[in-house]
């Protein structure tokens, strides 16, 4: 299956493209840094999801996740969910807006939303962001229906460098212990391993968001550091 994956180059996305390569997919990879992933069914395009002319041309995959993510900046709507329409809109679909028709190989596409997208339990920008993708998920679900399918993951705290700062604070990280059941955070590879499954394995489930939180949105609290 041709794989084209967003944020390729850390964390989740990149978590996503190992294990998609180890089952012998072909991956094209999108991101703003450079590629940190040498294989020989890799190929790695440097853009910004946020501007639609920075897009690669002349792809044309089987499945879409879109992983490319900022949090708590100025431009989270910008990247998370105007990033996410662009690419899905660019390659899952031929044409525009409500006269869009999917595209000939368009199979699946797996949006990477957020818990915070269910709590709003976030900054208000990325809350809303991920609320949105939620949304378009369902959306992109019933136009790509009957040939192909979309969902979104919507992973709760996972251990990534993005994170870093709770990780490494005594006082946070155990407030945010105690707010989540499994009392631990999930790895890059178990939402890549999530993401696999509802992208390949799955062909039934369409238009539902995902919450992989342990948890966490039973108990929400935002736990970050104040300045």
């Amino acid at each position: 299956m041709d794989v084209l994956i967003t944020g390729t180059s850390q964390g989740i996305g990149l978590a996503c493209t190992r294990l998609f390569l180890e089952r012998g997919h072909r991956v094209w990879g999108i991101d703003i840094q450079p590629s940190t992933i040498e294989h020989e069914h890799y190929q790695h395009f440097l853009a910004n999801v946020a501007e639609k002319n920075q897009l690669p041309a002349n792809l044309e995959p089987e499945l879409i996740v879109n992983n490319a993510g900022v949090q708590g900046s100025e431009d989270d709507i910008a990247v998370n969910l105007i990033g996410t329409m662009n690419v899905t809109e660019a390659y899952a679909f031929v044409g525009e807006g409500l006269a869009a028709t999917p595209a000939p190989r368009i199979r699946s596409v797996v949006n990477v939303g957020s818990a915070s997208g269910h709590t709003g339990s976030e900054f208000p920008a990325y809350a809303a962001s991920k609320g949105g993708i939620l949304a378009y998920t369902k959306n992109v679900a019933n136009r790509l229906a009957p040939q192909a399918i979309c969902n979104s993951v919507d992973p709760g705290g996972v251990l990534t460098e993005l994170n870093r700062c709770v990780m490494d604070d005594e006082r946070m990280w155990g407030r945010i212990m105690d707010l989540t059941p499994l009392r631990r955070w999930a790895t890059p590879a178990e939402i890549a391993e999530w993401a696999y499954f509802v992208g390949v394995t799955n062909r039934f489930m369409t238009g539902q968001n995902l919450l992989v939180d342990g948890g966490e949105a039973g108990r929400s609290e935002f736990v970050w550091p104040s300045e």
